[in-house]
């Protein structure tokens, strides 16, 4: 499997479940009501939404969508795990820790 299929399938496995990696939410996701904050993750959770203009690296590390009129994002950063520095290979989960960070697009 190449690097890319490689980090592909490890941010699905992450976004789609949580598990694996850190999620972040900006204050202006939470400091939305705990429903609204559930009924966006759970959008995050299940999108699939990947397109050349969202994912033009096909490592499916990005999303946004509409929640009530607001255009919510979605992205996914590599660090070490220390989380002090960008990780030096995404593609290798043993020295990676994924943040994926949940935030309004005037957060962004």
């Amino acid at each position: 499997m190449d690097k890319t299929a490689k980090i592909r399938q490890l941010n699905d496995a992450f976004r789609s479940s949580f598990k694996g990696g850190r999620v972040m939410l900006t204050l202006g996701i939470s400091s939305k009501a705990e429903h609204e904050v559930t009924e966006i993750l759970e959008n995050v959770l299940n999108f699939h939404d990947f397109k050349k203009e969202n994912d033009p690296y096909q490592e499916h590390d990005f999303g946004s969508f509409e929640y009530k009129g607001d255009k919510i994002i979605w992205k996914i950063d590599y660090y070490d795990k220390s989380l002090r520095y960008g990780s030096e290979d995404a593609s290798d989960e043993t020295i990676t820790t994924r943040v994926l960070t949940v935030m309004t697009a005037n957060e962004y």
